[in-house]
């Protein structure tokens, strides 16, 4: 009797590092788009003294089938260097960087400035209209402010994608 199929979703905080190189970005993503997969968030930048390698983290999701076959296809990208999956091996550090707009006047507008205080939010720019917040944390942090802000006037929302390093001595 076949066993059977594991269909359980997981979020996986892919890390891979690549060569700095025209184009490279390009092929990762070909290969998400190229087989179905989607990207809930991804970050790329330059990790080297020389800037010869980049770190591109990806957020993806999907069964422990599809996940594998994602590193195991990115590892065969030339020119991959490495390709880590820090939700499995072991502790990591992943923060993303937002910036939010709220257009608020009277109780709204200080009920904005009461919560981005309670959730560590910064105000970086003021109006008599308006204030944009910029804060850093984990995504469900962020994704628990932006919906407190929607009732009181949220108007925009940019965010940095996930940036993710394994926690300790660990390096990838």
């Amino acid at each position: 009797m076949p066993s059977p199929i594991d269909t359980t979703l997981r979020s996986a905080t892919i890390s891979v590092l690549v060569e700095n190189e025209a184009g490279v970005l390009a092929r990762v993503i070909g290969l998400f788009s190229g087989r179905g997969y989607n990207i809930d968030s991804l970050t790329v930048a330059p990790v080297e003294d020389g800037r010869n390698r980049s770190r591109i983290n990806i957020v993806t999701s999907g069964t422990e089938m599809v996940i594998e076959q994602i590193k195991a296809q990115l590892d065969r990208l030339v020119p991959v260097h490495r390709v880590a999956d820090l939700t499995l091996e072991g502790p990591h550090i992943a923060r993303e960087m937002a910036l939010i707009k709220v257009i608020a006047t009277g109780n709204n507008r200080a009920e904005s400035l009461r919560l981005a205080d309670a959730f560590r939010a910064r105000v970086v720019d003021a109006t008599t209209e308006s204030f944009v917040f910029e804060m850093t944390g984990s995504t469900d942090k962020l994704d628990a402010f932006v919906e407190l802000m929607r009732p009181l006037g949220l108007a925009e929302v940019s965010r940095t994608g996930v940036a993710a390093i394994a926690r300790g001595a660990r390096i990838i």
